[in-house]
């Protein structure tokens, strides 16, 4: 499953302050590993999230992976930051040789409908492409319209009928990264 709300890409200053100007928050991405105490607030509110759409059984989703598996060379765990507050995130692990596959996307419930899930989408995209990797995979579930809605919005494919009323079961999208040369 992965949650929503996301786009952009880059590093730091995407609104860094200046003198005078204290309303437009300083922004940054950086990369952490799952057990970073900025990451808790990603995991308590996507836990809530699957558990309230899902069932109590999304608690095992949650604990599904090691620690070790969004970490480099293979995965990466990015955190949007608004003055050293994490406001979005998501992950990337390795699916295949050549695919990454895209997890624990989230938006903290406070800065919803900004645009910032598709931003971090796109750092994961171009970290992922970085890499090495050459497509991107995923899955979200039936019960998050709008997570469906940004993989749409974001160019990824469907590989489900999507007039289809689909109750139950994952929803699998790809997308095809350019091919950079790798950063390490």
């Amino acid at each position: 499953m992965a949650g929503a709300d996301v786009a952009g890409a880059g590093v730091a200053g995407a609104g860094v302050r200046g003198a005078g100007v204290s309303d437009v928050p300083r922004e940054e991405f950086r990369r952490v590993t799952l057990d970073d105490p900025l990451v808790e607030p990603l995991l308590r509110e996507l836990t809530h999230e699957y558990v309230t759409r899902y069932g109590p059984g999304a608690h095992q989703e949650m604990a599904r992976y090691p620690v070790d598996a969004f970490a480099e060379p293979h995965g990466v765990l990015l955190l949007l930051l608004e003055d050293g507050e994490p406001v979005a995130g998501g992950a990337y692990k390795r699916y295949d040789e050549h695919t990454a596959e895209v997890k624990r996307m989230w938006t903290h419930s406070a800065h919803r409908r900004r645009g910032l899930a598709r931003r971090v989408l796109a750092e994961l995209e171009r970290t992922a492409a970085a890499a090495g990797y050459r497509r991107i995979h995923l899955t979200t579930g039936p019960r998050q319209p709008e997570a469906k809605g940004l993989y749409l919005a974001a160019g990824y494919t469907p590989l489900f009928d999507v007039t289809a009323d689909l109750t139950t079961g994952p929803l699998p999208f790809e997308k095809s990264l350019p091919a950079l040369l790798p950063t390490h």
